[in-house]
């Protein structure tokens, strides 16, 4: 195990099955713009019968921000299940190929590597439908101790909390980092997501979560309001550290202490997936490599803009390289 973990991401490993459809599609397939719904295997297999020529990549939202701290030249780890298939063998290559520590055992029965069917429609937005598969097996077993507590920042994703196996994996990592006294980091993941574990999210988020990301529609309906403001202003008492993200309006970092708003980076949006979760790659490298927290968002922005201006959630330049020529950092 590599020494000094920067970040550990925790998630849903899953294999991206991306392309491009219009509107018509989604509405025979009765998916929801924007959203990610959770699907079995038969309606899986049958949006992905009727989509058009697609790409398959590794994905999976904490994946996606393991791989964009790799690619910063940060040192990030990943505890998600795969299953010992094709799918999983490709997972396992790619994030081990971009740099990032990853040895959580592969299932051997059971349910195969999960799959999520990304439709991009032609406004950049995405739709997902996710069969989680092996991935929904995550048990305590599978959080390793040691990296966890080596761990600056252990990150975990929203979605997890939609399998009790998997929420007591996520609060067993949050009590060893805590004993070990390292932070942890949440990501609200979708408002759809966020909808479904209110109350528990706030508990979270309240009491246990050290940096939270979310954007702005997410903290909206995490505190049932109807704007920004009022959503800030809910979060204002509890708030230790968070990163929400505005689309096009750039982002608002909060502390107990000051407020810090950043212009989102200049970009020809292709594909929105992934932004997020590249933005918090690169703020969470800034924030473990003890840059100031404007400095943390205008690297999260700069990874958010490299995604989206291109079809796939993963970077495909290198963020080191950018982050050198763009910002001078």
């Amino acid at each position: 195990m590599p020494h000094d973990i920067q970040v550990l991401c925790i998630g849903n490993a899953i294999v991206d099955i991306i392309a491009r459809v219009d509107d018509a599609f989604l509405d025979e397939h009765e998916r929801i713009k924007g959203s990610m719904m959770l699907v079995d295997a038969e309606t899986s297999a049958r949006i992905y019968e009727g989509m058009p020529p697609a790409v398959e990549r590794s994905g999976g939202s904490a994946g996606n921000t393991a791989a964009g701290v790799a690619s910063f030249g940060g040192k990030a780890a990943y505890i998600g299940k795969v299953h010992e298939d094709q799918l999983g063998g490709v997972f396992r290559h790619d994030i081990h190929a971009i740099g990032v520590h990853y040895e959580t055992p592969a299932n051997t029965v059971g349910a195969p590597t999960a799959t999520s069917m990304i439709l991009v429609t032609p406004d950049a937005e995405r739709t997902m439908s996710t069969f989680l598969g092996a991935c929904g097996e995550l048990t305590v077993d599978d959080i390793d101790e040691d990296l966890v507590s080596s761990a600056a920042v252990t990150y975990f994703e929203g979605y997890l909390w939609d399998r009790d196996n998997q929420k007591e994996a996520i609060l067993k990592a949050m009590d060893i980092a805590h004993a070990a006294g390292k932070q942890v980091a949440l990501t609200l993941s979708d408002s759809f997501c966020v909808d479904r574990f209110r109350t528990e999210f706030k508990d979270l988020v309240h009491d246990r979560v050290d940096i939270l990301f979310a954007n702005e529609e997410e903290i909206k309906s995490l505190y049932e309001v109807d704007t920004f403001e009022e959503a800030a202003k809910e979060f204002g008492p509890y708030v230790k550290l968070a990163a929400l993200t505005r689309s096009e309006k750039g982002s608002v970092v909060m502390t107990k202490d000051q407020t810090v708003s950043v212009p989102a980076y200049p970009a020809e949006v292709m594909d929105t997936t992934g932004a997020g979760d590249l933005y918090a790659a690169g703020f969470l490298y800034g924030y473990t490599n003890g840059y100031d927290l404007e400095a943390c968002a205008r690297l999260g922005s700069l990874a958010a803009a490299e995604v989206i201006s291109h079809l796939g959630a993963r970077p495909e330049t290198s963020l080191a390289a950018l982050k050198k020529d763009q910002l001078g950092l």
